[in-house]
């Protein structure tokens, strides 16, 4: 008698549909993607050169993916390389020198500190402590990571640094709090880092790499110096304003239940998790000792002259080595590359942007009489060269490129208008330094990205928003504050 056949069960694939539907999404966009791409490059005149159509119809196309992510955004600055690499817009040694910048070393160097940190009972014990202190309400929490870095702005010169430190902070409180999932307190927490540590770079001239690009630009053109107390002076009242803005922007547009709001069991849980975790352990003070001594070279990188990302690779390099060290290399090297990718590739094409003739033909199309004409208007001038820095920002998303890009072109203007390029160039500055919409706009929101816990489509909505508050309380300091000191 023959055995009887087994049963094979067949489950059925759940969510087959919406998965399809899911991809036929995603392929819809790549083709929209290309489709655009193909229209801008046709329209453009014929009279432009070849390598700046193909680099202003390649910048658009950087904007549709990155905004609406069919494909990882690694895997889409990936293929604007290649783009660049095969249709040659410029040399070989241009596309690829964008990775060979200090700040592309300076994110590398910043979450492997991070990584490292992470190794350690370091980054939980300072959740703990702040989470007992502070973290007892949503708003108290979010009030909290959005200050830290303000504070942080004054001793430590780079936001992607600053950003690092506080970002394994902000996901400890969250796993301890339990809303690691896809809840509203996650994403608000989450931009609260990224926002929180964009707008610490607005009033010390030395956090943002951006203000110091434009203090150096206005030197070198027009033998306009500005110096650190200068800076704060004209920027302090924007700086002050929209920590509490965004903080309130935050909260309402991610409500929360009556049950998220609070955790009035958080202290109590946190003093036992420090009385479980002891005293420092050697490890920790090894780690301590390194990071204060990155902080001191921070600090006095006046005297020394050392780039930020010196110090953070130094750190590194001591993190890892054999009895002063507090983790191993191989943990160090586990970071998310997509972020250098990112990074890497908006330099490229802001590179590539100047050198392949688009950005004098931005320049050229600026130029139009009527421009001029407002930019003759200190006020007026203010409120356009937001607008057109903005728009022109998504383009060239990363904050040194768009500096480097636009403030020589708004010193042309400025000359042809009459306008002071002092208060042009700072105000474009500013809207550079401010991008809240697209992950690759601000090195806070590429770093909080890499983190895998939240997604671009949620900066959309509040980086609108916020990005349209700051424009407005940027033209009412003009009419008020910069009038008031002379500056306007």
């Amino acid at each position: 008698m023959s055995s009887p056949k087994p049963q094979v069960k067949i489950e059925p694939v759940m969510g087959s549909s919406a998965v399809t539907k899911s991809h036929f999404k995603k392929v819809l966009v790549l083709i929209l993607g290309v489709t655009l791409t193909a229209i801008v490059y046709q329209i453009l005149p014929a009279e432009y050169a070849e390598p700046a159509k193909i680099m202003l119809a390649f910048l658009v196309l950087s904007v549709f993916y990155w905004t609406f992510e069919p494909i990882p955004l690694g895997l889409t600055a990936l293929l604007l390389l290649v783009l660049m690499l095969v249709f040659q817009v410029v040399s070989t040694e241009i596309v690829y020198s964008g990775f060979s910048s200090p700040a592309v070393f300076l994110i590398i160097g910043g979450m492997m500190l991070a990584k490292g940190v992470n190794d350690t009972p370091l980054a939980r014990r300072v959740a703990y402590i702040f989470l007992a202190k502070w973290g007892g309400s949503a708003k108290g929490l979010l009030a909290s990571i959005m200050i830290i870095p303000q504070i942080q702005s004054f001793f430590i010169p780079a936001a992607a640094v600053r950003t690092t430190l506080l970002l394994p902070v902000a996901l400890m409180s969250l796993d301890t709090i339990g809303e690691r999932g896809n809840g509203n307190l996650k994403k608000m927490i989450l931009l609260g880092v990224a926002f929180g540590g964009t707008i610490s770079g607005t009033a010390v001239m030395t956090a943002a790499i951006g203000n110091i690009l434009t203090v150096e630009l206005l030197k070198e053109f027009v033998g306009i110096k500005i110096t650190y107390l200068q800076w704060f002076l004209y920027t302090f009242p924007l700086w002050l304003a929209l920590i509490p803005v965004a903080w309130y922007l935050l909260i309402k547009k991610f409500p929360l239940t009556e049950k998220e709001k609070e955790f009035p069991h958080l202290k109590a849980e946190m003093g036992k998790k420090l009385e479980n975790l002891g005293k420092m352990n050697s490890q920790e003070k090894r780690c301590l000792v390194i990071l204060i001594s990155i902080v001191s070279l921070w600090l006095t990188e006046p005297f020394h002259g050392l780039h930020p990302s010196v110090p953070a690779l130094i750190g590194v390099i001591l993190m890892a080595l054999p009895v002063i060290g507090c983790t191993t290399w191989n943990n160090l090297v586990k970071i998310n590359f997509d972020t250098v990718l990112l990074m890497g590739v908006t330099l490229s094409l802001g590179y590539a942007f100047n050198k392949s003739g688009a950005a004098m033909l931005v320049g050229e199309s600026l130029s139009a009489g009527w421009i001029i004409e407002l930019l003759t208007s200190p006020l007026i001038a203010v409120a356009v060269v937001l607008i057109i820095t903005h728009i022109l920002h998504l383009a060239v998303a990363n904050v040194s490129t768009a500096v480097v890009t636009l403030i020589p072109i708004f010193i042309g203007l400025a000359a042809k208008a009459g306008a002071d390029p002092a208060l042009i160039c700072i105000t474009a500055s500013l809207a550079c330094l401010h991008g809240y919409i697209l992950v690759v706009e601000a090195t806070p929101n590429i770093i909080v990205h890499s983190s895998g816990e939240i997604e671009q489509k949620e900066f959309l909505i509040p980086g609108v928003i916020l990005t349209l508050i700051m424009s407005i309380f940027t033209i009412l300091l003009a009419a008020t504050w910069w009038k008031w000191i002379g500056f306007l």
